[in-house]
């Protein structure tokens, strides 16, 4: 009976195990024909063995795009296998190599509303470097990378790791601030898990990148030190951590020659030095030649075929290219497409998971949040005391606004100051989230009255202010790519609103929905300031979540404030000339603007707070600034020269937990030419009320070092460098030295 019992089982196993060996002989088969298809082999085997099955038109056509959906002069007749996304490049379908489904994924997954799909917007790149924690970054790369996945993307063109050395830059939120330690290491982060995902990683825009004025043409002027200690350094480190697939080279010209056909940024540093073996991929237009282009180390024109297409073809086939340089270029695209894992798991589309999206947001934002100001302990908002809030400004009843450009993130439903149905996404349009501050506030504080007035009556804004028991003023600076601000101050009249707002309740709190840094002249008449920056899909509920005291803040500033325009490198940027004008999308016949338009980076490596420390100017909020609604003390600093660490205590003197986020800066010895400090390190320490913890932080080597021009390395300069521990780049209590022979 047993027997009997067993007989349809053992038959259903044995005809199993013949359709799972079937099944592998089928893939031993497939991979004998196809050895690349070995996930055992590395990256750089499989693309060769790719290469060399390739015809020339095949590794033609991984060099270039196929148009941009939704731009009228960028079509081609490939443009709809685009995905509704910024470009398309042919894969290779004989050979099982995809092809590259591309989207703008500054923040979030760019024009999924245009294709009826919702994407989560995180808070601004700027916002989560103000959070200095890796893991929220690897949070936020990873959470954008399924996303693309399930939209059916396989290429991401986020990234961005310019420093700001001027903050009135229209992408300033779209980067990760001033200092190359922390903006390499936050988007080297994101972008490694990201990267993770099985899409194709990028990093930009290399190199010097730094205005938006005149960026399809303007001459950054900056020496070769210079450069390799700031805004190199910063894309050294985080395509060193993140090993991404691509590289967007910039529209700029970096000394005399574009971004994306610089040999000395592309081949010399990027590949040579640094030996990057991804691809470099032009930003959309940035290609101006062919030969000199492929010879500089541009692999991938994008979004078309003006110079990568046929003219790149009759080169080869004149002598003028040769065919190995055709060979450098695809199989750099190749290997991308290896190292991602794209071609073992193409994306599959898929519903995104939007709770898991909004979670990630609003935890990000809640790091994010940076408290500036907070006399008397205004907040967090008790309700035993507070019984009353007058809401004002910002269209705060309804949402937050969000950054602009080819980073602008779908939001749900269109634009929220707009009615239903007419808020569709516009190049350069200011869009607001359903993001009601409003309404996340009053579902925190169910017993505490609080009206909204919108502060466009200044009068009525005052008198609703002084009739509550705390006032809050959400005001805003919207920023976009294409453009650059006329300065630092906010815009629409707010300044004078918030003086009005102040004269009538002293119990006035400033929240900030800035893509940059502000300009404050009412600072000292407020009791509170709280930088939300972009806050994202979620920032309503993080912001409540602080402002009621669920979340203590730990955010500090990825960028200095200054106190004003004068106070910077170049108080004004400089003008375009008038044949110079447009929209800013797409690249003009420069002509012979692109010698006579120029920006000269004379601070070189002093950019933010180096900048600030070097002139002697004091800052409004120093970088590495931020409050916490408890407070820490430092102690017990000792160093490890050989080690290249330091130690110290780190104690929570208040009767809150929190989180801080403690500084190492070095400087460097007499002799060095430098009178600034440099961020070399950071840890984040949780710690209980009276709690005390001894930290170690390693020192970063490559900050304690000075670029060489003469022999184009990197060197240590022996003596006694200065070490300094403490809450921000101007608050070090602790103070040591580190002797290097």
């Amino acid at each position: 009976m047993l027997h009997d019992m067993l007989r349809p089982r053992i038959l259903l196993s044995f005809f199993a195990a013949i359709v799972i060996l079937a099944g592998a002989g089928a893939l031993l088969a497939q991979n004998a024909d196809r050895p690349w298809m070995n996930p055992k082999l590395s990256p750089e085997e499989r693309a060769e063995l790719v290469l060399k099955q390739l015809t020339l038109d095949e590794k033609l056509a991984l060099l270039h795009g196929n148009g941009m959906a939704h731009n009228p002069s960028w079509e081609m007749p490939l443009t709809h296998l685009a995905n509704g996304g910024a470009g398309y490049v042919e894969g290779v379908e004989r050979l099982g190599i995809p092809p590259l489904v591309m989207s703008d994924a500054a923040y979030g997954v760019r024009s999924s509303g245009a294709n009826g799909r919702y994407s989560t917007a995180l808070p601004s790149n700027l916002a989560a470097a103000s959070s200095w924690d890796t893991q929220a970054a690897c949070a936020y790369g990873e959470l954008i990378g399924s996303e693309l996945r399930a939209q059916g993307f396989d290429m991401t063109l986020g990234g961005g790791t310019n420093l700001t050395r001027d903050p009135r830059n229209g992408r300033t939120f779209e980067y990760a601030g001033e200092d190359p330690l922390l903006a390499g290491t936050m988007v080297g982060n994101r972008i490694k898990c990201e990267q993770a995902q099985h899409v194709v990683g990028d990093i930009k825009h290399y190199a010097v990148n730094d205005q938006e004025t005149g960026r399809f043409f303007v001459n950054a002027i900056i020496s070769r030190r210079a450069m390799q200690e700031s805004d190199l350094l910063a894309f050294h480190i985080a395509i060193a951590i993140a090993n991404p697939g691509a590289v967007m080279c910039s529209y700029n010209r970096i000394n005399g020659d574009y971004g994306c056909e610089n040999s000395y940024t592309l081949r010399d540093v990027l590949k040579k030095d640094w030996g990057f073996k991804g691809f470099v991929v032009s930003d959309w237009g940035g290609t101006h030649s062919t030969e000199k282009a492929s010879a500089a180390g541009l692999d991938q024109e994008q979004p078309m075929d003006a110079f990568f297409g046929p003219k790149l073809k009759q080169a080869v086939e004149a002598g003028r290219v040769p065919l190995a340089e055709i060979d450098d270029h695809a199989r750099r695209v190749l290997y991308a497409e290896f190292l991602s894992g794209l071609v073992d798991d193409p994306p599959q589309t898929s519903v995104v998971d939007a709770e898991k999206g909004l979670k990630v947001a609003r935890q990000v934002e809640e790091k994010s949040i940076v408290l500036l100001k907070n006399s008397h302990a205004v907040l967090p908002i008790d309700p035993a005391r507070v019984h009353s809030i007058a809401l004002i400004g910002g269209h705060a009843d309804v949402g937050m606004i969000s950054g602009g450009g080819s980073a602008q993130v779908d939001p749900p439903g269109g634009n929220a100051i707009l009615p239903p149905g007419k808020g569709a996404t516009q190049w350069q349009e200011h869009i607001w989230f359903p993001t009601s501050p409003l309404k996340a506030l009053r579902a925190k504080l169910p017993k505490t009255k609080i009206d909204f007035d919108s502060g466009t009556d200044l009068d009525a804004a005052a008198k609703l202010a002084g009739g509550a028991d705390l006032a809050i003023v959400f005001v805003y600076q919207w920023e976009s790519e294409g453009m650059d601000l006329p300065g630092l101050s906010l815009p629409d009249q707010q300044d004078a609103l918030i003086e009005r707002v102040a004269a009538a309740n002293p119990n006035t709190i400033v929240v900030l929905e800035t893509g940059t840094a502000v300009t404050m002249p009412w600072l000292d008449k407020v009791a509170g300031v709280v930088e939300a920056w972009y806050a994202g899909s979620a920032g309503h509920k993080a912001l409540a979540n602080v402002l009621v005291g669920k979340v203590n803040p730990s955010g500090k500033l990825a960028m200095t404030f200054p106190k004003s325009e004068a106070d910077l490198p170049r108080p004004v940027i400089a003008a375009l000339p008038a044949q110079a004008e447009g929209n800013g999308r797409g690249p003009v016949n420069a002509g012979t603007l692109a010698t006579s338009y120029a920006v000269h980076y004379d601070e070189g490596p002093e950019v933010g707070y180096k900048w600030y420390e070097a002139q002697h100017k004091q800052p409004l909020f120093a970088f590495g600034y931020g409050l916490s609604y408890t407070s820490y003390a430092y102690s017990d600093l000792s160093v490890d020269a050989a080690a290249k660490t330091v130690r110290f205590t780190v104690k929570n003197t208040g009767e809150r937990a929190g989180t801080e986020t403690a500084e190492v800066y070095a400087r460097l010895p007499q002799g060095a030419d430098e009178s600034f400090k440099r961020l070399a390190g950071w840890a984040q320490v949780a710690l209980a009320p009276g709690e005390s913890k001894t930290v170690t932080v390693a020192i970063d080597p490559r900050v304690l070092q000075v670029f060489d021009e003469a022999s184009e390395r990197w060197k240590l300069v022996p003596g006694d460098y200065g070490v300094f521990v403490g809450a921000s780049s101007d608050n070090t209590p602790l103070t040591g030295s580190l002797t290097v022979q």
